[in-house]
């Protein structure tokens, strides 16, 4: 099956064909029909891939002090090898997949062959997903509306945390993918949305949307959103924007009204100034994606949900939500898709990754036969190999394989003949 992968040391993003995942227990395995390319976060990786050494030292200065000790206890070569080790390691992208399911593990009764479904799958062919990052797709929501599912529920994340209420203003910045559809969560939750762009076109975007918006290349946003809430300020700031500089979340302060509340969803400069928070009294939260489950290995991998009675909005019952407000036209999703490509037409994407031009690009696979990835049994000989040079095979394929047993085994000049790993990526690309 296909894949698309990206390399961290030099930013390319290819296809590589790798082996059809098996379906392991609690997983689904899921035939891809649609995946969307969330433009901001990959955008983020592709550009990190082409920095240079240093560029991505100063991007992930915690990780410079990991290697340093590393360093001075394990000595500067092999400190060396494994951080190269590990830029060499592939990358798979995608996180918003919609497709069928084609299998089911051990112990899930929640979902049957057939089923359409979202999740949180890569741009692959056949992907393999534990069954709380998965959900059924309503009749009436199109496949490629329902690639939304995943990106749109870190948009309701934020809003959840906002906690807004009727009627109250709420300023969002930045309106790519995440802030238009934030934008809309808020309107159908009975707020007033002020959007926030330096894209125009972005902004006449948002204005279809009955938000009212402000053109910050052109004009000062802390003055007009005081101005559109008669001097009061907004009762919260939802901050979708990707920036290096502080001046964002200064100018979030200086919006917010006295006790408002400040979300951050992108990533921006965090040097705050205190008085601008102090003297409002302003709270400031930063979202975690797609909301409570998320990064929890015993929810995501295990399947361990959280009781509702306590956990009301896990992540997955947020995709349950999105595609809800899609059902229901709550918010609007096909005027955001700017671009459609088969998967073999992958790099009309990704080479106009940093253009700007689009909003949503999703990305199409053909309904090929999943009879041709099917796996034959294993079968057992009993032939004798005496007096023959040994064929060997790795089950496996993490840090340990590829910076010792490869090395020795090249070494002594051993014939190899496969590598094995749970989902085939780091095997085939060892």
């Amino acid at each position: 099956m296909k894949q698309i992968i990206q390399s961290l040391r030099n930013g390319k993003t290819t296809i590589e064909e790798i082996p059809a995942p098996k379906v392991s227990q609690g997983n689904v395995l899921i035939q891809s029909t649609h995946s969307l390319v969330s433009l901001g976060t990959e955008k983020m990786l592709v550009e990190f891939g082409r920095a240079t050494l240093i560029s991505k030292a100063r991007q992930q200065p915690e990780k410079v002090k990991l290697v340093l000790d590393k360093i001075i206890s394990e000595g500067l070569l092999p400190t060396l090898e494994t951080v190269f080790n590990k830029l060499e390691q592939p990358l798979p992208l995608g996180y918003c997949n919609v497709g069928n399911v084609i299998e089911v593990g051990k112990g899930v009764t929640e979902f049957s062959v057939g089923d359409r479904v979202a999740s949180n799958g890569h741009h692959a062919e056949i992907i393999s997903v534990p069954q709380n990052l998965v959900v059924k797709i309503p009749d009436e929501v199109k496949s490629k509306d329902a690639t939304f599912t995943v990106i749109g529920s870190i948009g309701l994340q934020a809003v959840r945390l906002t906690k807004p209420q009727m009627g109250e203003s709420i300023a969002v910045i930045g309106l790519g993918l995440i802030g238009l559809i934030t934008c809309q969560i808020l309107k159908a939750h009975g707020c007033k949305v002020i959007g926030i762009d330096l894209d125009q076109k972005k902004c006449l975007l948002a204005k279809k949307f009955g938000i009212d918006i402000i053109h910050s290349e052109i004009n000062d946003p802390v003055k007009i959103v005081i101005d559109k809430t008669n001097g009061l300020g907004a009762d919260g700031v939802i901050i979708c924007a990707s920036s290096s500089s502080n001046n964002i979340i200064s100018q979030s302060a200086q919006m917010s009204r006295k006790l408002g509340r400040i979300v951050l969803v992108g990533v921006v400069g965090l040097n705050i100034n205190r008085s601008d928070f102090y003297e409002k009294e302003l709270t400031f939260q930063v979202s975690c994606s797609y909301g409570p489950g998320r990064y929890d290995d015993k929810y995501e991998q295990k399947g361990l949900d959280y009781p509702i009675s306590y956990v009301r909005w896990t992540e997955k019952r947020n995709f349950e939500m999105i595609l809800h407000l899609i059902k229901n036209m709550s918010i609007n999703v096909s005027e955001l898709i700017t671009q459609e490509v088969k998967l073999e037409e992958f790099r009309k994407i990704y080479d106009n990754i940093d253009s700007g031009k689009n909003i949503a690009s999703i990305i199409k696979y053909d309904k090929e036969d999943f009879k041709k990835l099917k796996r034959k049994n294993t079968v057992y000989s009993s032939i004798s190999f005496a007096n023959k040079k040994g064929v060997l095979g790795i089950i496996g394929a993490g840090n340990f394989t590829s910076l010792m047993i490869l090395p020795v085994l090249k070494k002594f000049k051993a014939k190899l003949k496969m590598i094995a790993s749970s989902r085939g990526l780091s095997s085939t690309t060892l």
